[in-house]
């Protein structure tokens, strides 16, 4: 029984898809005017953990992404530039030019942390037909006017507007009042941006579309809604974010969707909790602003911070720091180094699976998950028995186990004699020397552990 927690209902649900064994899976995706950093890993491991675990209950996953290239401001709250407009004339680049480079990066990062691809992703450029469709509903339905900056969606005729954020619409009112509005006519300052005109602060936008109202582009919050529904229908299962979509991104997606259609939108909404570095909030003025770059720099395997990203819930903060790294690292490491020896899989542990999956179907209680495969690992049971279990496990954690389950580590004689050169400097207390060969053994891709009962090579 799996089970989830819904941010629409506050609480813990029993997971029951709309049209079982099949479920909807939108997973809000990248504005590609930036790198992908490893806050946002965070994320899109915490959906992949999310997919795999419906797999292993034996759903059919239709996983749908967006790609955000067009119309996110630099604020939410549809003031400021166009992130991807302002980027290009930074870099000198066309937005097309940046646009593409940030998302094969996103892709190129996703990869290395072995986040499964979506089955679609969905550019917010090739479907502006579908954005017009949906504005032009809620046109025709009277949830829309017009200024001469925008088509607006009028939050006051969708009284359910607060329903996932918990906030009214009188307190997000009061709440907003000092923010800085730009289009005077915007009637509520709840109201959000369906179509902005290429007029005024846009009139030299690059990105342009003629509509039924003016040329112009579409705001932020309609690609979501018209792609997912495009590609799930109207009502779906699962949508996920980060927290702060819970504000306005996400209750603007409800509102304008079941407006148009008259229907829920999404059955369970998850979203995942920050990732912060250092105890703060990460930051680029002050040098911890981490790309899958930096990792790789520091001689990290990208699998370690995947592993840190398993010890914590999704619900909750994870504090980021090397030495928590160098610990994923390491135990990622020992992980390794014990399966290598094992026997070839057979049968399972079936104790150790059942409380595994049980673990993982409990609002995707990871850590607990991750605590019951190292029980496992420390149990008496047969290593053929342990090498299935952990392999079966490894699906939904994604470590890219199946590469060093049974798999004995094939020493170079070149490595294998150096080592016996320097256990030889060693017993003669020749300590330099030692250090020496130490240094010689890494260049070869390999470190040496020293044990009571002897040296252990494993894999540098």
């Amino acid at each position: 029984m799996f089970k989830l927690y819904n941010t629409l209902r506050r609480r813990i649900e029993q997971f029951e898809p709309i049209n079982s064994p099949h479920v909807g899976l939108y997973t809000c995706g990248p504005t590609v005017y930036d790198y992908t950093h490893i806050g946002h890993l965070r994320k899109y491991v915490g959906d992949d953990l999310l997919k795999r675990i419906l797999i292993a209950n034996g759903f059919d996953v239709k996983h749908v992404q967006n790609i955000t290239d067009v119309g996110h401001l630099t604020s939410d709250a549809d003031e400021g530039d166009d992130k991807l407009d302002k980027r290009a004339k930074e870099k000198g680049m066309s937005v097309w030019e940046v646009a593409k480079f940030f998302e094969q990066y996103h892709f190129k990062s996703l990869d290395q942390v072995n986040v499964l691809r979506p089955n679609i992703v969905c550019r917010a450029t090739e479907h502006i037909g579908e954005q017009i469709k949906l504005i032009e509903k809620l046109v025709k339905k009277g949830f829309t006017y017009q200024t001469k900056e925008a088509v607006y969606f009028d939050t006051s005729k969708f009284p359910d507007y607060g329903k996932l954020s918990g906030q009214k619409l009188e307190e997000k009112v009061v709440g907003v009042r000092k923010e800085v509005v730009v289009d005077p006519n915007k009637k509520n300052p709840a109201d959000f941006v369906l179509w902005f005109f290429t007029v005024g602060h846009f009139q030299d936008h690059t990105m342009r579309w003629p509509s039924p109202w003016g040329e112009g582009f579409p705001g932020w919050h309609i690609e979501c809604s018209a792609m997912s529904m495009e590609y799930l229908g109207d009502s779906f299962d699962i949508h996920t974010g980060g927290i702060d979509h819970i504000p306005v991104h996400h209750p603007n997606e409800i509102a304008q969707s079941e407006a148009a259609t008259g229907k829920t939108f999404v059955k369970y909404w998850v979203h995942h909790n920050f990732l912060i570095v250092e105890g703060g909030k990460m930051s680029k003025s002050k040098g911890s602003f981490y790309r899958i770059d930096d990792i790789l720099e520091k001689g990290f395997d990208p699998l370690a911070l995947r592993y840190l990203f398993l010890t914590a819930h999704y619900r909750d903060k994870l504090n980021f720091t090397w030495q928590s790294l160098e610990a994923s690292q390491n135990a990622l490491n020992n992980l390794r180094e014990e399966v290598r020896e094992w026997d070839n899989p057979k049968i399972g542990c079936a104790e150790f699976e059942q409380k595994f999956i049980e673990s993982v179907n409990n609002d995707l209680s990871i850590p607990q998950a991750v605590a019951v495969m190292w029980d496992m690992v420390t149990s008496d049971y047969p290593t053929s028995a342990k090498a299935r279990s952990i392999l079966e496990m490894d699906k939904v954690l994604g470590l890219k186990l199946d590469e060093f389950v049974s798999k004995p580590l094939e020493i170079p004689q070149e490595a294998q004699r150096l080592v016996k050169q320097r256990e030889q400097a060693r017993e003669k207390q020749d300590f330099k020397k030692s250090d020496d060969l130490r240094k010689e053994i890494k260049k070869l891709g390999f470190e040496v552990e020293d044990t009571p009962s002897g040296p252990r090579i494993v894999v540098n």
